[in-house]
């Protein structure tokens, strides 16, 4: 028996960083409602969120193993509350390391013109440079830890920069483009030192840098539409090199594909994702026809 629990407050876990954090409201009703979506990718499971657990009738004797939407230090914590077997949990060093390569700054080698900044003088010389930019929260997601600068810092950047690089290391500044469509490559690592597994692309739209909804094309159409080839082999090289040897789960790849057409790594997830629901429900539904 497998147990799969939905929690989609994950990057504001990864952002905390401690055990005993309490999630948002709507974070917590979202997990509730939609803990379905995990039967998506795990049909024969029982799939919650650890909230619907509140009793001490729940058997967790009768799982041999657990599955997370994304693993961190707080599910891990509520789980072993309500009475899970630490043996079916990952290790606290294993959590250490997926929370460390989450931090955006992992995912720089294959962001060749982004940047790690460390205080307001480094930002301002790359203003110098080129006068839009993006900056992020090394530890954020769902279009959280985001802030566009145009020319020059104002004073909430200012404070906002200082505030991310005391708590999370550093900020990120990426070039402001115009994107033309964003897409994913998903991929399951399936043991320490495996050959990532190719689940498929996912193409979906956004806005503000907030997931809103999946399109549901072929593998072959979005690949053959936005020549992606090439970047996905480059992306499977720098997995099976540096990222397989300590990860093994879930994790998906986002594109962004811009109007003179480059494509350029946007962000790497180390967990699961709502394309790869998407993938599968469209395979499934295709299948049913």
């Amino acid at each position: 028996m497998h147990l799969c629990i939905f929690n989609p407050e994950h990057d504001l876990c990864m952002a905390k960083g401690r055990a005993h954090y309490v999630p948002p409201r709507s974070a917590v009703d979202f997990a509730r409602r939609d803990a379905a979506l995990m039967q998506v990718l795990y049909p024969e499971a029982t799939c919650c969120s650890v909230y619907d657990i509140e009793n001490s009738n729940f058997q967790f004797s009768i799982f041999n193993s657990v599955t997370a939407w994304g693993w961190d230090a707080v599910v891990k914590h509520e789980l072993l509350k309500r009475g899970c077997p630490e043996s079916l949990l990952p290790s606290d060093d294993e959590l250490a390391v997926i929370r460390d390569l989450q931090h955006r700054s992992t995912v720089l080698p294959l962001q060749p013109d982004c940047h790690t900044v460390y205080n307001i003088d480094e930002m301002e010389s790359l203003l110098r440079e080129r006068e839009h930019w993006v900056l992020k929260a090394p530890w954020s997601g769902a279009g959280r830890g985001l802030r566009w600068v145009h020319g020059t810092l104002t004073t909430i950047d200012r404070d906002w920069l200082n505030k991310t690089v005391r708590e999370q290391r550093c900020a990120i500044a990426e070039p402001r483009r115009e994107v033309f469509a964003d897409v994913a490559l998903e991929y399951r690592v399936p043991s320490y030192d495996a050959t990532p597994h190719f689940i498929g692309y996912s193409y979906f739209r956004t806005g503000s840098g907030v997931y809103k909804e999946n399109i549901a094309w072929s593998d072959d159409r979005i690949e053959t539409t936005f020549g992606l080839r090439p970047i996905r082999q480059k992306v499977e090289r720098w997995l099976t090199e540096n990222i397989c040897h300590c990860y093994r789960g879930p994790l998906g790849v986002d594109l962004m594909v811009c109007t003179d057409r480059t494509i350029h790594v946007s962000e790497i997830n180390f967990r699961h994702t709502m394309g790869m629901v998407a993938h599968e429900q469209i395979l499934t539904d295709r299948n049913r026809l």
